[in-house]
């Protein structure tokens, strides 16, 4: 037992009686004096080589604290020893309780965090902090031959992937703003040898752990690919029509596809396989989008219809409320979502109700002549996640494009305008950054799914739109969640 604490203590050497010389011999007052003046001797000499500028109130101190441990008998050391032992194992058992408590609040709070994403209650109030950025801090990333058609952002914020009509796919460096990979697009009738795409690139989709890319074209092929390196991995075929809409389902690798042939499509990309085919759309689908749960949402253009695709049920919802072809879609959270229309109208929805919640009709403003003004056709609109802000784009007849921001009002009952940034030529795709300090336009000379009219003089290229915001204790704060009733 002895031996058990001594080792416990550490390097220090505690010198016992019997180390001594001359232990065996009956020590008389006189011998035991100098020989405790010699071992303190030689203990303040090794303490003065590591520190000389202590003071003479430390020094003595320390000589006294030697004494009182020369004098120490063998019981009160083995005593002292045990209660310092048991103080370090008590220390280690609160430290261990503190750091489980601190895990288990943690885990919950996410678990609640989790539950509530799933229900929709979710919701990043940031739409009232935003402010409209500086013209000379947007950045217009140039790269592709045509029209940019389709984009997506990297999980982590640090790279965009667009797509073009060039048949082209670029990864971007959003920092530096260059180019990191570029996959060139080939020419028609050379699909068997090469690896590309050789046709229109309509949509992309990048799975929510940064691993896979997916991408589809006017060709009826979706191609899979490493987002880390632009690596081509495989070749989706079984769409009879242009493939319109990707999206991978949030946490997982499962792929949903949309087509010109009315149908949605389901894949797993792990398993390189076809998991099974959706019919329901009487025109075709013109946007889809995915959250976690086993489920899509698509617009179905001239039926005029928004659906909600419930997976396992093999079952869908569809919706009503535009006047004209229904363009993009893109889910807020798991319960709601946003559209766009060649009406010129935005609507708000709510996933388990039939009609909007909000409808803004000519939300982009009108062109032409009195008495036969058109409202500007809504071609894109973005969200970001789990948050109050949305964003819409139009395609105009005008150089003098924009893409506009929205707040969801309370309960996703209206919609209010926050502010404008002006960009030329068509918003074909828009994207809002995981962490929402910035927003993404892909713009071109035609709109993405024809050629109806071009704008001379349009770049094709990306907008990237830094999103500033007022300086506010809550946004800095870890927990900037609200939840919504």
């Amino acid at each position: 037992m002895s031996s058990f604490f001594i080792k416990k203590k550490g390097p220090q050497k505690v010198f016992k009686k019997s180390d001594l010389p001359g232990s065996k011999r009956k020590n008389d007052g006189s011998t035991g004096n100098k020989l405790q003046k010699k071992l303190t001797s030689k203990h303040n000499e090794e303490i003065s080589s590591d520190s000389e500028t202590e003071s003479p109130a430390v020094h003595r101190k320390r000589r006294a604290n030697v004494e009182e441990e020369f004098d120490e008998t063998p019981q009160e050391k083995k005593l002292r020893l045990a209660k310092l032992y048991l103080d370090q194992l008590r220390n280690e058992e609160e430290k261990k309780a503190e750091e489980e408590s601190f895990e288990s609040e943690l885990i919950a709070g996410r678990l609640e965090e989790d539950v509530l994403e799933q229900k929709g209650k979710l919701q990043r109030m940031v739409a009232k902090d935003l402010l409209p950025p500086d013209e000379s801090e947007i950045r217009l990333l140039r790269g592709h031959k045509l029209p940019v058609t389709c984009l997506v952002i990297s999980p982590d914020d640090k790279n965009v992937f667009s797509a073009a009509k060039d048949c082209s796919i670029i990864k971007w460096d959003v920092e530096s703003g260059k180019r990191l990979h570029t996959i060139a697009g080939g020419r028609k009738g050379t699909e068997d040898r090469h690896l590309g795409h050789t046709a229109h690139i309509l949509c992309m989709s990048i799975s929510s752990d940064g691993k896979y890319l997916a991408t589809g074209d006017m060709n009826k092929l979706i191609l899979i690919w490493e987002a880390a390196t632009c690596k081509h991995l495989y070749k989706f075929t079984g769409h009879r029509g242009p493939v319109s809409g990707l999206s991978f389902r949030r946490g997982t690798h499962d792929l949903y596809s949309a087509s010109h042939d009315r149908s949605i499509k389901v894949w797993n990309v792990d398993e390189n396989a076809y998991v099974e085919t959706l019919f329901g759309h009487q025109d075709v689908i013109t946007g889809l989008d995915s959250g976690s749960r086993e489920r899509c949402v698509t617009a179905g253009g001239r039926d005029r219809t928004v659906r909600v695709w419930k997976i396992a049920e093999e079952s869908q919802l569809v919706f009503h409320g535009h006047d004209g072809s229904i363009d993009c879609i893109q889910l807020i959270n798991e319960e709601h979502m946003i559209t766009g229309s060649d009406d010129g109208s935005v609507s708000l929805w709510n996933v388990n109700k039939k009609k909007p919640l909000s409808t803004v009709k000519a939300a982009h403003g009108q062109h032409g002549d009195m008495g036969l003004e058109q409202p500007y056709w809504v071609s894109a609109v973005a969200a970001l996640h789990n948050s109050d802000t949305v964003a819409s784009g139009a395609n105009g007849r005008s150089h003098n494009s924009k893409v506009q921001l929205w707040k969801c009002g309370q309960g996703f009952r209206r919609l209010e305008p926050l502010f404008s940034v002006p960009v030329n030529g068509f918003v074909n795709s828009l994207k809002f950054s995981s962490s929402g300090k910035f927003l993404v336009a892909g713009v071109g000379q035609e709109h993405r799914l024809g050629r109806w009219w071009s704008l001379k003089g349009v770049k094709n290229g990306l907008y990237i739109i830094p999103l500033k915001r007022q300086l506010s204790e809550k946004l800095d704060a870890p927990n900037a969640e609200e939840k919504t009733e």
